[in-house]
């Protein structure tokens, strides 16, 4: 799918405006088939092209083969060309349309716009920016919860949100190495799957709530970092054993 670069609004929710499908929430990132012959496309292709309509399918009809079949029929792609691009069934499907929404998350806030921002409006705009793209599925997203949530499904759940969190940190400018690589990524993981949970049943005008709480939950981790920052400075400063003995050992001329 092709995601066409807009002006980005003042928040990612306000970009959301009414499809026709049922009168759906839809972001301007709304599906459009390709126009390149299928015949052509790759494997990888497919299930990039295909997976925002299987998830607006899902909301209805579950993310099995029907959803697929579907839209495969859309794009004029053969179902047996679509069920081996998806052979790892509704987890394959529910990966592609979670890497699909990255990328409109991506196309929404380009570098130049987030270059602007300071690090928490960075990770704010970034979250909603996600969250608008999945708005217009959320029955989609409640079924892709709960065949994630299975004990079967645990250690993929746990990769794509990993996956998701990652690309926003990166997004943001963060290049951490160290283990505040792995802390950055695991509170923002906790503060978005908390997130999602409000988000689901948010029927305030244009998400407050949700809004609300994401950037509490924002603030909370802003807090932890600045506490963190300290930690390691009064750390720096403390006289240390290792040090001590080693200019013991080389000491200085």
């Amino acid at each position: 799918m092709r995601v066409t670069k807009r002006h980005v609004p003042d928040t990612p929710f306000d970009m959301l405006r009414t499809n026709g499908r049922d009168g759906a929430l839809s972001t301007f990132g709304a599906y459009k088939p390709h126009m390149t012959d299928p015949a052509d496309l790759t494997l990888d292709e497919i299930r990039s092209q295909l997976a925002p309509a299987i998830a607006e399918n899902a909301a209805f009809d579950g993310w099995g083969e029907a959803a697929r079949d579907m839209a495969a029929d859309l794009a004029g792609i053969d179902r047996d060309v679509a069920a081996l691009a998806y052979e790892g069934g509704a987890l394959a499907m529910i990966d592609a349309w979670f890497a699909h929404i990255d990328m409109e998350m991506l196309a929404d806030l380009p570098p130049e716009h987030l270059a602007a921002m300071k690090i928490r409006q960075r990770i704010t705009a970034l979250v909603e920016a996600r969250l608008a793209a999945i708005a217009p599925h959320r029955e989609a997203l409640r079924r892709a919860i709960a065949i994630l949530a299975m004990p079967q499904n645990l250690a993929a759940a746990a990769r794509l949100g990993w996956r998701s969190v990652d690309t926003m940190w990166r997004a943001a400018g963060d290049t951490a190495t160290d283990y505040n690589h792995y802390t950055k990524r695991a509170m923002l993981l906790a503060v978005y799957g908390a997130t999602v949970t409000v988000f689901l049943d948010d029927e305030s005008e244009g998400h407050t709530d949700t809004r609300a709480f994401l950037a509490r939950r924002i603030d909370d981790i802003m807090r932890f970092e600045k506490a963190k920052a300290g930690m390691t400075r009064r750390a720096q400063r403390r006289p240390s054993l290792s040090r001590f003995v080693g200019r013991l050992r080389y000491p200085v001329v």
